[in-house]
């Protein structure tokens, strides 16, 4: 309202700039969004020391059977232990849920046998690369076989490369190859700035588990 002498009050001179500042940041991303009109599926890479990678990417199997998609997931390195996430998504018939079995590299201290139990969990996931019927393929903790080489780097991009159009794929684990960042769509590289297991708090069920 304006004041006694005829101006407006700074209420009101703040409440317009702040409409012309979102009019103007609305135009640019209407703008944006209009220009993206490709429609094809996306490779999402999740990298980085930091926590979270996996729980994003079932975040995203969450929002694709919230839209009725089929989804196919693979655990590298991690099933010795029977996890949340596998044992919610196992429940759903729309979910292919493979685990490779074998746990974390230094517990099995067997390069063969961590070699074997890695590439036949590949071979579950190149089938599930060339199944049109899957909207969503997760490789939890690829990057994980790929840094230790338990799975060919160039066989694994071919498979990306070359899976259905509209098929999306999110790869996740520590140390992402840099062939695999240049071919990604999105890539995050999560940091940690603190985490409780350095200050002597274990695994939690529901947060790590």
């Amino acid at each position: 309202m304006p004041t006694s002498e005829g101006t407006p009050a700074s209420g009101d001179t703040e409440a317009q700039r702040h409409r012309e500042r979102m009019r103007r940041r609305k135009a640019i991303v209407d703008e944006r969004i209009a220009a993206a009109s490709e429609r094809r599926g996306v490779l999402l890479v999740l990298t980085g020391k930091g926590k979270g990678k996996s729980s994003s990417a079932f975040g995203m199997v969450a929002r694709s059977l919230g839209h009725g998609m089929q989804v196919g997931v693979v655990q590298f390195i991690k099933g010795k232990y029977l996890t949340g996430e596998a044992s919610f998504f196992r429940r759903f018939p729309q979910v292919r849920f493979h685990a490779m079995g074998e746990g974390f590299t230094w517990e099995t201290q067997d390069r063969e046998r961590d070699v074997r139990a890695a590439q036949a969990a590949w071979e579950v996931a190149a089938a599930m690369l060339r199944d049109p019927a899957l909207a969503l393929v997760v490789l939890d903790e690829l990057n994980i076989a790929l840094r230790y080489r338990y799975v060919d780097i160039d066989t694994v991009l071919d498979a990306l490369r070359s899976r259905p159009h509209m098929q999306h794929a999110v790869i996740t684990g520590r140390g992402a190859p840099a062939e695999l960042v240049e071919l990604a769509d999105t890539v995050t590289d999560m940091c940690i700035v603190k985490h409780a297991f350095d200050a002597g708090i274990g695994a939690q069920r529901g947060i790590e588990l």
